[in-house]
């Protein structure tokens, strides 16, 4: 059994501080404190910035009221892609590999979670010199600012799983494994929400905070990903090879894209403690392209603008004390080149449970006062 210590700063997620109340809750009681010190003075400049990047309309969204959390993580991600030719057959063939699948562990403290994650694919398995793939994901979400970063590096251990366009020797269901495409994939995503303090990410996709009425918000943001794109097609089988249109036996694909997105994304409270969020974003690329092609001898630049489409959507229970969801984030990528067309997506499945302990000074002295408050009416007056 293998094991993989991740070590994430969350920054921004586990901290979010309160705005000024509109209902009466433990943080109302306590504001003197939460806000100034005793002097009057302002806070600190982490608890000024934390303030920035956490600014909540409470009546719509509750923040989090513990310093401690422990969570339960089963995380699957799955990719494909898909090359098709621009002849009149309209050739297709798609990979994928085995959806990949971990199981982790978490304890945060404050902005901090440490972690163990175990790669079940792995148990029960011992070959030697197998080449294993990597895949790094953090996702940081705030009131008003999130920021997705990805690294992916696959293995070469992909299945053909749909065939068109090829004569009727070449079965439509034809399945096997395929050991000539290797991928390297990174990139960022920044997004700002507009309508920031009513609508939460964080309530849907961190756990950090409760959204107790429903919203929505436009979002804008920016992606930068590259794309490294390693195809060996001697290594098809020799059936698909004799009848494949030469312009698709390229051997490297090197691109990048240069997008903004624009989108929209709602947060519905559809029960006491239950949320459940839908993301979507198409975002517009400038996409510069070097397409390898050795049969050939050619090596050809392209550049063009495109579209693709960011997904987020998540379910999630969540009484402040204990929590349970699941999320999904996917996204597209379309290459066009006048040859051919490779369409790629991935997507990463999370199913968690946990629960917060530890609850944080001021919302501890402020239930001690409201439970005074009940017993004397007259003691703040």
């Amino acid at each position: 059994m293998k094991l993989k210590i991740i070590f994430i700063l969350l920054l921004f997620l586990s901290t979010p501080v309160v705005a000024q109340q509109e209902t009466l809750d433990f943080a109302s009681i306590n504001s003197g404190e939460t806000s100034q010190n005793k002097n009057g003075k302002s806070g600190s400049f982490f608890v000024k910035l934390l303030h920035f990047f956490s600014d909540y309309d409470t009546t719509y969204v509750e923040p989090n009221k513990y310093n401690y959390a422990f969570m339960i993580d089963d995380y699957t991600s799955y990719e494909y892609y898909t090359l098709r030719g621009n002849s009149p057959d309209k050739q297709k063939i798609r990979f994928s590999p085995n959806p990949h699948n971990k199981l982790g562990f978490y304890f945060g403290w404050q902005i901090f979670f440490i972690g163990w994650s175990i790669d079940l694919n792995d148990l029960g398995k011992h070959k030697k010199g197998s080449n294993k793939g990597t895949d790094f994901e953090l996702s940081l979400y705030s009131s008003k600012i999130g920021v997705d970063l990805y690294y992916r590096r696959t293995s070469n251990d992909y299945k053909i799983h749909d065939l068109k366009g090829f004569p009727k020797d070449v079965p439509k269901d034809y399945s096997m494994h395929f050991k000539g495409l290797k991928v390297n994939m990174k990139g960022i995503n920044l997004f700002y929400v507009l309508n920031n303090r009513r609508f939460s990410y964080p309530a849907a996709f961190s756990q950090s905070t409760n959204q107790r009425k429903s919203a929505g918000s436009f979002i804008a943001g920016m992606s930068y990903t590259d794309h490294n794109l390693h195809f060996d097609y001697t290594k098809l089988p020799l059936i698909i090879q004799l009848n494949m249109d030469p312009e698709m036996k390229v051997n490297h694909i090197k691109y990048q894209n240069y997008g903004i997105n624009f989108g929209y994304a709602y947060n519905w409270v559809f029960a006491y403690n239950f949320l459940a969020c839908l993301s979507i974003s198409p975002e517009f690329s400038y996409n510069v392209s070097r397409i390898e092609n050795t049969e050939e001898g050619t090596n050809e630049w392209d550049n063009r603008v495109k579209v693709d489409f960011i997904l987020r959507a998540g379910v999630v229970w969540n009484n402040t004390k204990w929590y349970a969801g699941a999320c999904f984030l996917g996204r597209t990528f379309d290459f066009s080149q006048r040859h051919f067309n490779l369409n790629n997506g991935y997507g990463t499945l999370q199913i968690y449970t946990g629960f917060n302990f530890g609850m944080k000074k001021e919302y501890r002295d402020a239930k001690k006062k409201q439970k005074r408050l009940y017993k004397d009416p007259y003691l703040f007056q």
